[in-house]
């Protein structure tokens, strides 16, 4: 599986540097990077970036170009992370529309607006008890 390095091309405004272009059987990529590092690690390290990746969603090798440029990637959110991010914007729509129809009209429906104050004060309980809550251990064996 040769790859033969067809030509050179400038990369458009939203890519820096140079890209380099192959062809592999006949169909021609481009490639941002064209030199390749090999490191050396121990069944340790190699386990810590194993780990460290996965946790960050990402491959190993952009992880480990992350940690070149300057970034610590963040290990992923939690899996109801989203779930919670769709309700906040959602309430915030809702109080929005409140405050339209407030100016509007020159009164607040106390009804709606306390009720979609209350789901943004649960949301924000929510919040903050899984972020600073300790979770329980599992126990071994």
């Amino acid at each position: 599986m040769a790859l033969l390095l067809c030509a050179f091309s400038r990369s458009t405004s939203h890519m820096k540097g140079m890209r380099i272009r192959f062809q592999q059987k006949g169909v021609e990529t481009l490639r941002k990077r064209s030199i390749r590092v090999q490191v050396w690690l121990n069944k340790e390290e190699k386990a810590k970036l194993e780990a460290s990746a996965k946790k960050a969603g990402l491959s190993q090798e952009t992880y480990l170009r992350a940690l070149i440029n300057g970034y610590v990637p963040k290990e992923l959110p939690p899996p109801d992370y989203y779930a919670v991010m769709k309700e906040l914007h959602a309430i915030g729509s809702n109080l929005n529309q409140i405050a339209a129809r407030a100016n509007a009209i020159g009164h607040i429906d106390r009804t709606t607006f306390q009720y979609e104050a209350n789901r943004l004060r649960k949301a924000v309980l929510d919040i903050q008890t899984a972020v600073t809550s300790p979770e329980r251990r599992a126990e071994n064996g």
